[in-house]
């Protein structure tokens, strides 16, 4: 394991690999900047520590308030002194993936001419990104995690980390995750992108010094997204039929009803927090997964070497990632004769649900860990 200490960046809690990364697609990243943020206390035999994989729009500020939009943490309710994961006994780590837009390297970073990458990033994968995660915890001299645990494409992350470095964690948790991308995520994936690269404002990906950045494009892609993080239940629960701020309809192409404005909503929030061309290159990563594939074509090969300990969750309303994708890994790691339990928790929000207050989550999340 290399002991290069890391580039310290003091404005950022970020570190430069001190060697180039490789990529699935070929070449290599050069001074690849991990961002992240920790938790808790790591003990003298660094032991303790979990790392915690956030998905497609997340980023490291799991408990703390997000820099951008004053928000809390995306997994406050689950991260912190005495909560399920307990930052008392714990240190948690939470890094900003590769490709992303809250300091890691990624699309808008600065490229070796001084320029933007733009579209000049190269394409990555999931696998990617968990090479830059490895790096980071080499940097920071943990061998062997305790835990690791993601929920979406932070639960590709978890899994990929098992099937690719299986000596690196003692316990694996996904949650509402797969082991590939079906048809129907890759197709939602491509309207999004196909939003943006329609705006006229996405100039081919090189927008970052231009008047005006693809908004538009990258609102629609978020408005449809997350129709799929939700259930129908929810949306009906929630808007139903209702109308926005009138007692009639408009007979116009106003947001009429309450849904349609907290799409929008949705979609004009998340322009400011997110960049464009990560969106796409985040998305074409999840699309590329495929554990599978990876190795062999046969899934229980992939987590042939590990002998970690895992946990699939899943919710009974995710459409997006319904139950019969964490069933198809339980079996494979029961074909491949590894320790595994399963859960499907009845939760009405969606995808979301571990987003959300699901009480059964933190039981089984806390039990898991322990």
């Amino acid at each position: 394991m290399s002991k290069a200490p890391p580039t310290v960046n003091a404005a950022l809690q970020s570190l430069t690999l001190p060697a180039p990364l490789p990529l699935d697609g070929g070449g290599e990243l050069v001074d690849a900047r991990i961002a992240y943020e920790t938790y808790g206390t790591l003990t003298a035999d660094r032991s303790n520590a979990i790392l915690l994989c956030h998905a497609l729009t997340g980023d490291q500020y799991v408990a703390s308030s997000h820099p951008v939009t004053g928000k809390p943490g995306w997994w406050e309710r689950m991260v912190g002194p005495g909560k399920p994961i307990d930052t008392n006994r714990y240190f948690v780590i939470c890094a900003n993936v590769i490709g992303s837009c809250m300091g890691s390297t990624g699309p808008a970073s600065t490229a070796s001419d001084g320029q933007p990458y733009a579209m000049r990033f190269p394409v990555i994968t999931v696998r990617d990104m968990v090479r830059g995660l490895v790096g980071l915890l080499d940097a920071l001299e943990i061998e062997t995690l305790h835990a690791v645990v993601g929920g979406s494409m932070g639960g590709m992350q978890a899994l990929s980390l098992a099937a690719n470095w299986p000596e690196r964690a003692q316990r694996v948790l996904a949650i509402a995750t797969t082991s590939r991308h079906s048809a129907q995520n890759i197709a939602f994936h491509e309207l999004g992108r196909q939003a943006i690269m329609a705006d006229p404002a996405w100039a081919g990906g090189d927008y970052y010094t231009g008047e005006t950045q693809p908004d538009a494009g990258l609102a629609v892609a978020r408005m449809a997204a997350h129709i799929t993080y939700l259930s129908e239940a929810a949306l009906t629960k929630k808007f139903g039929r209702n109308l926005q701020d009138r007692d009639a309809k408009s007979f116009g192409f106003d947001a009429d009803f309450q849904v349609e404005s907290y799409l929008r909503y949705q979609g004009s929030g998340f322009t400011r927090r997110f960049d464009a061309n990560s969106y796409l290159y985040i998305t074409r990563a999840m699309d590329y997964f495929d554990l599978a594939e990876e190795h062999g074509g046969l899934l229980a090969d992939a987590f042939a070497a590990s002998q970690a300990r895992f946990c699939l969750v899943s919710f009974d309303s995710d459409w997006l990632y319904p139950t019969a994708e964490s069933r198809h890994v339980v079996r494979a790691l029961n074909a491949a004769g590894k320790a595994v339990s399963f859960v499907e928790l009845s939760a009405p929000y969606g995808h979301d649900s571990f987003l959300l207050d699901v009480p059964a989550l933190d039981r089984v999340v806390k039990g898991f860990l322990e």
